[in-house]
């Protein structure tokens, strides 16, 4: 499933050959498909690591981003993050970078894995209250590390402006844009938040990038948009989760009214643009961005938030 225009193909062939070159003490491992998502393919090798290719050269970047900073935050948290254990080089076969990590088990929280969704928005909430907490360790909002998601929203009104007019054409009346146009609007008329206080942001937090025990968060994983900013954009993907985790984590956060409507403006931005761009392409992220808008839409109109 090609995602990208630029993206670069992958398949079992090449990542044998990637290991026999660069990994040999593994190439005879066992090698399954293990998942893709929008920037990363992924392949279990053997019963404890994980192959992570990116699609693109941009999402390599990323990957050295993690391979850098992942080791020195992992000391700081309670919850398992990805572990690289190798980084792998670019070759012929494939021309980007790729990573090696420990394989970290887990599934995803849903209805089969979670029964006390208050618990669950409790824990994601002591996550991330523990990585904003982390020292910055002399990491700034530059280069790799500066993502739109951890800046003000106004910079990206031209862009999120145009998907609601592509949503309009493909989701037509089974979501009601305007409503979700007026949200991101309302959010646009707040003050910019400013300089504040950057911290160290996941940038991601939606379920299929969590992983639960017994019921309970116990990993967080694809830090492929960890970056430095502003933490409003982090709480958006709680419309991922039912009500009752949601209310759990504005509670556990103690977030205000401002906060809360910026991070909405955020979920908005990255449902409606998301289904602009993978409308046709990604069916599966397309639902669950149209799930995320509609929770927004329901909520709004419960609390009028």
């Amino acid at each position: 499933m090609t995602l990208h225009e630029n993206e670069i193909p992958v398949d079992e062939t090449a990542i044998r050959s990637l290991l026999d070159a660069q990994c040999p003490a593994w190439a005879g491992l066992p090698l399954s498909r293990a998942g893709a998502g929008t920037d990363n393919t992924m392949y279990r090798l053997g019963d404890e690591l994980l192959v992570r290719l990116p699609r693109t050269a941009g999402n390599g970047r990323s990957l050295r981003k993690e391979q850098d900073w992942l080791p020195r935050l992992a000391p700081h948290l309670a919850y398992s993050i990805p572990s690289p254990v190798h980084a792998g080089a670019p070759t012929d076969a494939f021309p980007l970078p790729w990573s090696v990590y420990r394989w970290i088990d887990g599934a995803e929280p849903g209805p089969d894995t979670v029964r006390d969704w208050a618990a669950f928005g409790a824990d994601l909430a002591a996550f991330v209250r523990e990585l904003h907490g982390v020292d910055l360790m002399g990491a700034a909002r530059a280069g790799g590390l500066s993502w739109y998601r951890g800046g003000g929203l106004k910079p990206c009104d031209e862009w999120v402006g145009g998907s609601f007019d592509d949503c309009r054409v493909i989701v037509g009346a089974e979501l009601d844009i305007d409503v979700l146009e007026r949200l991101w609007r309302a959010a646009l008329s707040l003050p910019e938040p400013g300089a504040g206080r950057q911290v160290w942001l996941h940038g991601d937090l939606k379920p299929s990038n969590l992983l639960v025990r017994s019921g309970r968060l116990h990993a967080v994983i694809d830090f492929g948009g960890l970056s430095v900013g502003l933490p409003d954009a982090e709480h958006a993907t709680v419309w991922d989760l039912p009500p009752q985790a949601r209310q759990a984590y504005w509670d556990a956060m103690g977030l205000d009214e401002v906060a809360w409507t910026r991070a909405r403006a955020w979920a908005v931005a990255v449902g409606v643009s998301g289904i602009a761009y993978y409308g046709g392409k990604f069916p599966a992220f397309v639902a669950e961005c149209r799930a995320r808008l509609q929770a927004i839409l329901t909520d709004a109109a419960m609390h009028q938030r």
